[in-house]
């Protein structure tokens, strides 16, 4: 599976919608990254671009609109109620799929150091990708902002880049480029002009001065509303839910008489987050997911309504599913079918009466094998959509870090156990084919080669998809499974060569 990672960089331009556009389409040349929203507000002079693509595509992406952003913006004439420090002010790298933090703490050096060397611009790394404790608070590093850092650079040790000059760049100033979870930028608008009512409601729902955990909070004016706004950075979702954040905040605006006039998301949200909300707010019981239309209509791959040009669009799109599990279990299934066809075609003609009861045979067999090996395509989908999910869970702490550590292992286990039934799956297959390459009509001998091999090609895509995920598993449970495929493998080789050998004696002898 390649490397999926989403990059949400914030520009400090909010106003100008010639610059906006300039950057993102510096950002979009590359049509291996995809453009997923950009959002503007001119009070807080920002904007947020959300792209997502294969991991270097997206640090080059990056790189080219961190470079248009400084040759287009000027801190010494930008104003805005949001803290910035850069240009670009901040550029995180988020996991998405498969791909690791880990991953993105790479990705987010990479691009640091290059930033720094190629246009001179003071790098502080932030979040997971933090050299220093101190700098995994974003708050933290912006601190002082441009006016502040062009003070203290070069002379507070404390404040030296992780990479480029100790002296902050005359008009771009400093980036923060970070590597961390998805996050949710959550705005609340207060119908009062008094900010402090707006700080003291921060002050009291951020986890940094005592409220909730996982919740960035600040206060701020929108004066051309005439309105106070808590602006939000929810860092996880699960740990802390929307609707907890903003019945605290109902409740504190309560004490001052402020009423609440609205909410905002700023750039994208997970759609589980929205759903706990409406979930907590209609007090649903023995709710699912998968009573969600869209959900369910979502689950298409592999499936009867999804045409064959929509199942090939989808392989080579950039999303990680459906994949190469997927595809083996389709090639298996096809082999399948070219069995059944083959015996369909000897069943009923004279010349093959001798063998009719054992074609009858084949036909319910090869009919039972397609569709197993049909639904393995949708199941090996759905089995790393699982492990993504797992991967995604929060580890803030050392319970969360367990806590995702038990769910990955269960969901590598079914990752590799899914594709793992492929295997044999297909060497089922490779029976029927050998047999109606051996007794089948011959005028479709070549239909049970081509059965053949398509059924060894889908137990050897399988067998990798195998090997892959048994990595994550203890060794006794990793030794029975990788057993259990070379197994098939070994015999998948036996039965190809027989058959190779029956198709090439009956087309020869015919």
């Amino acid at each position: 599976m390649s490397e999926l990672v989403e990059c949400v960089p914030n520009f400090s331009e909010g106003r100008n919608l010639s610059v906006v556009r300039a950057i993102v389409a510096e950002i979009s040349s590359d049509r291996s990254v995809r453009l997923l929203d950009q959002e503007m507000n001119a009070d807080h002079n920002r904007c947020v671009v959300t792209f997502v693509g294969e991991a270097q595509a997206v640090v080059e992406a990056a790189l080219k609109g961190v470079r248009k952003a400084t040759e287009l913006i000027d801190l010494r004439r930008h104003r805005g109620e949001h803290p910035r420090m850069g240009a670009t002010d901040v550029l995180p790298f988020v996991p998405l799929g498969s791909t690791t933090l880990e991953r993105c703490v790479e990705l987010a050096r990479q691009a640091g150091e290059r930033i720094a060397g190629e246009l001179g611009i003071p790098v502080y790394l932030y979040e997971a990708a933090a050299t220093r404790p101190t700098r995994q608070n974003l708050a933290d590093v912006r601190r002082g902002e441009f006016e502040g850092l062009a003070r203290e650079v070069g002379t507070n040790p404390e404040r030296t880049p992780d990479f480029g000059p100790h002296a902050i760049h005359p008009s771009a100033g400093a980036i923060a480029v970070g590597a961390r979870m998805p996050l949710l930028a959550f705005n609340v608008n207060l119908g009062t002009k008094d900010v402090e009512v707006a700080k003291r409601i921060a002050k009291a729902i951020r986890f940094q001065t005592g409220g909730l955990r996982y919740v960035k909070a600040l206060g701020f004016e929108l004066k051309e509303r005439g309105i106070v706004q808590i602006s939000m950075n929810l860092v996880n979702t699960w740990g802390t839910p929307v609707q907890r954040v903003f019945a605290l905040i109902k409740d504190e605006a309560d004490r001052y008489g402020v009423p609440i006039v609205g909410s905002e998301v700023v750039g994208l949200i997970c759609q589980d987050a929205l759903i706990d909300v409406a979930e907590h707010h209609l007090r649903l019981e023995n709710f699912s997911r998968d009573q969600i239309l869209e959900n369910r209509l979502g689950r298409r791959i592999g499936a009867t309504e999804q045409s064959v040009a929509e199942f090939l669009e989808d392989v080579a799109s950039a999303a990680p599913t459906p994949g190469g599990g997927s595809v083996s279990a389709l090639a298996g299934a096809l082999s399948s079918a070219l069995s059944d066809m083959v015996a369909r075609l000897t069943i009923g003609k004279q010349k093959y009466a001798v063998h009719e009861a054992r074609m009858l045979e084949v036909k319910a067999a090869a009919e039972s094998l397609r569709r197993e090996l049909f639904d393995l395509v949708q199941e090996d989908a759905r089995a790393y959509e699982a492990f993504r999910a797992a991967s995604r869970l929060s580890q803030r702490t050392p319970e969360e870090i367990a806590l995702r550590e038990k769910n990955l292992v269960e969901a590598a286990r079914n990752a590799a156990l899914v594709p793992l039934r492929t295997a044999e799956a297909c060497v089922r297959s490779l029976e029927l084919a050998l047999e109606v390459a051996t007794v089948g009509n011959v005028n479709a001998v070549s239909d049970a080669g081509v059965a053949a091999w398509l059924a060894r090609a889908g137990a050897e895509g399988a067998a990798w998809n195998v090997r892959i995920n048994v990595a994550s598993l203890p060794v006794p449970e990793r030794s029975d499974l990788e057993s259990r495929v070379e197994s098939s493998l070994a015999r998948a080789k036996e039965l190809l060569d027989s058959c190779v050998a029956q198709v090439a004696r009956r087309m020869n002898a015919e």
